[in-house]
């Protein structure tokens, strides 16, 4: 999420954000060590530009970034899959890969559209990107001079060689991340964003905690702002709105990270969501940033982005309940807290480093996932055992470095048939390899495609 725009100085007290408080992120007190559990010394820390992984992790390619994608500011930042072919979304625009051969992607086109955030899904023949910054117009020749338009933009990826933009939909406070959920001819889209900002055009009071978005599939250029449910929230009185859902449409179920706030909502009929729980954690998390069932539905996890994505918050100074993952049962229809997981790898004071995007593995009767730890690199964990979660696999670089050093590292890692991609804010596409008994059966699981804030059953 790093650097999200948030919406005046209420929301930059409410959600405590690095790019809404010029202060910075406001921490925890430091704890005694070893607090994280972190179990690098300071003295083997990785030096930079050196790769590590456990032994059964193997890194079989990296694809960097390339021109028109390769500016200072132009960071990695979604992914999202259909069959042969990768999506990667960058702050400059998007890419799209060949991974029919996995250890050797090819890029197949480039598209340049300014935007922050440029999170990306796909659906059949049509791409969409979230705009989290008001710009000049909704085409990618826009300019950031006018803050006049943000929301969704919409591709017909049917030449994967040359994408078309085809329509965009201005949605209020922008989009920082969407989510897909389709039913009969229609893509419905679930736009998350903070606000309001009261100075602003495109943010003004009073904002809803989520809006949707009807695409018919039919007529993709008639696509339009349905519905701005008035769902019944609590603690949110100076700004609402989500950072991230996850659906799951087959459950008729939804988990909103709502960065103040974890909610369950019932999304039975699409246009007309329901709360089924908000559940909240002041003790340990800040930034309530993103959340993933697990297969059957009667778990949840939750992330928290302390410190906004910035900060270096897996340090030995910083508790192992604070900027991690916290997992949930689902029984009865309430979420019940059960524990906590934070990578167990000591960070250096100039890596930023939080919990992030994930996914599932596909391994029957187990609960494995693999995620991004910005500069905490990639972790593979276990949470089968909810109260007790564990760390089975990783895959880390040491700090970057250059002269603009700092943002860095793996924003999303998700798990596709056989290999996890991992999208690098600055060193591109990784692509690693997980070989153990306990993830194996993954392997025989053939997905059609995948966009992770839109599960399916396997």
């Amino acid at each position: 999420m790093i650097f999200a725009r948030l919406r005046g100085a209420a929301l930059c007290a409410a959600f405590l954000l690095v790019s809404a408080c010029s202060a910075g992120p406001e921490l925890p007190p430091r704890a005694e060590p070893p607090s994280s559990g972190a179990e690098t010394p300071a003295g083997d820390a990785i030096p930079p530009g050196e790769i590590r992984m456990s032994d059964n992790v193997k890194h079989v390619a990296n694809v960097p970034r390339s021109a028109p994608l390769n500016g200072p500011m132009d960071w990695n930042t979604d992914l999202a899959f259909q069959g042969d072919y990768a999506y990667m979304g960058n702050f400059g625009g998007f890419t799209v890969f060949d991974i029919s051969d996995p250890t050797s992607p090819k890029t197949v086109s480039q598209v340049a559209c300014p935007a922050q955030q440029n999170d990306v899904s796909v659906y059949e023949n049509l791409l969409i990107l979230s705009v989290d910054e008001p710009r000049s117009g909704e085409g990618c020749d826009s300019t950031d001079e006018e803050r006049a338009w943000e929301g969704l933009r919409i591709f017909d990826i049917s030449d994967k060689s040359s994408p078309r933009f085809v329509s965009a939909v201005a949605t209020d406070c922008g989009s920082h991340t969407h989510t897909m959920v389709p039913k009969d001819d229609k893509l419905y889209v679930y736009v998350s964003s903070p606000g309001p900002e009261p100075e602003s055009t495109t943010c003004p009071p009073p904002h809803k905690l989520l809006q949707i978005v009807e695409i018919p599939l039919g007529d993709p250029g008639s696509a339009r702002v349905a519905a701005a449910p008035d769902l019944p929230i609590q603690g949110q009185e100076n700004g609402t709105g989500c950072h991230d859902i996850t659906a799951y449409p087959e459950k008729n179920l939804a988990a909103a990270a709502c960065f103040g706030d974890g909610f369950l909502l019932d999304i039975a009929d699409p246009l007309s969501p329901k709360v089924l729980q908000q559940v909240s954690d002041q003790e340990n998390f800040q930034i309530w940033h993103s959340a993933t069932f697990n297969n059957d539905a009667t778990k949840v996890l939750f992330t928290d982005e302390l410190g906004g994505g910035s900060a270096p918050t897996c340090d030995r100074g910083t508790p192992a309940t604070k900027g991690a993952d916290a997992i949930y049962d689902l029984a009865d229809g309430q979420l019940h807290k059960r524990g906590y997981f934070k990578i167990p790898r000591e960070q250096q004071e100039d890596e930023n480093c939080v919990a992030h995007n994930g996914s599932l593995l596909p391994v029957p009767g187990k609960d494995i996932m693999v995620q991004a730890w910005y500069q905490g690199g990639v972790s593979f964990l276990d949470f089968t055992d909810s109260a007790n979660p564990k760390e089975i696999g990783y895959f880390e670089r040491g700090p970057f470095e250059g002269e603009d050093a700092g943002i860095a590292g793996s924003w999303s890692a998700y798990y596709y048939n056989g290999y996890v991609y991992s999208a690098d804010i600055r060193e591109g596409l990784d692509v690693l390899r997980i070989d153990d008994p306990l993830t194996d059966p993954a392997k025989e699981v053939d997905m059609a495609d995948f966009n992770v804030q839109t599960q399916k059953s396997y």
